[in-house]
């Protein structure tokens, strides 16, 4: 049997990258799936190639008022929702004297806030019938990454906003499951955009032509995503599962 049947599910930046593998994914294992991005078009066309069980909302995850409508969306479309995953994000570089405060508050307000809000909401749905959260974060919660100190801090917002939900859910009885994923680096747009002109070899892991490399491919962060989201993790919550392929040993 599928590992999500009939499942109802969110997920936040859907249009590409992880969160389209994982909007596939999701699909292919049995889920009703709702997504939402900025970006219309792309969305729009996933949506269209995946079919009657999927369906795209423009959503600007860093707007309390957009969160509600599309939550309640979601529900009166598909029914309750059961699993919510916070893919939404931005990268943008700058160590403490090169970043501006300005660009600070973006990376706090797309990567932190956004999962503040998905939480609240999402608990607040879920409340009754129990649930699922996945908010993704990164290894640069814990792996010092001096040139994106902004982008580290609003990731170690999210892993520490996760503890505290998953543990307000166990206190309050809510059989509600708040996880934090954190890759390393995966090969989606995001990732090529911070390396123009890089060969995408370079990119990519492998042991002969790039040793240190570390990117992983989407599909594969889909994959520890489904399983988080499923029932598979019943007992897994208010973790931080490292999918960084053993990095925090390399000395990077």
């Amino acid at each position: 049997m599928a590992r999500v049947h009939n499942k109802v599910a969110l997920v936040t930046g859907g249009a590409s990258g992880v969160g389209k593998e994982t909007v596939e994914l999701l699909l292919k294992e049995g889920a009703y799936v709702a997504f939402g991005d900025i970006d219309v078009p792309a969305g729009e066309a996933l949506a269209k190639a995946c079919g009657d069980r999927a369906l795209f909302m423009r959503h600007d995850v860093s707007n309390e008022t957009e969160w509600q409508q599309v939550i309640a969306k979601v529900q009166a479309h598909f029914g309750p929702l059961d699993i919510l995953i916070n893919n939404a994000g931005i990268l943008l570089p700058g160590s403490i004297e090169t970043a501006t405060l300005a660009q600070f508050r973006q990376l706090m307000q797309i990567n932190a806030d956004s999962c503040f809000l998905g939480c609240q909401q999402g608990v607040a749905a879920m409340k009754e019938r129990g649930g699922s959260i996945v908010n993704m974060a990164s290894v640069s919660t814990w792996l010092p990454i001096e040139g994106y100190a902004g982008y580290s801090a609003s990731k170690a917002a999210v892993a520490a906003l996760t503890r505290a939900t998953a543990l307000y859910c166990r206190k309050n009885g809510l059989a509600i499951r708040v996880n934090s994923l954190h890759p390393d680096g995966i090969y989606t747009p995001m990732m090529k955009a911070t390396a123009p002109g890089v060969p995408e070899k370079y990119l990519l892991f492998d042991p002969k032509v790039n040793p240190k490399g570390r990117a992983i491919m989407p599909e594969q962060i889909a994959k520890v995503l489904l399983f988080l989201a499923s029932d598979d993790s019943m007992a897994i919550s208010g973790a931080e599962i490292k999918a960084d392929s053993a990095i925090l040993g390399m000395g990077l």
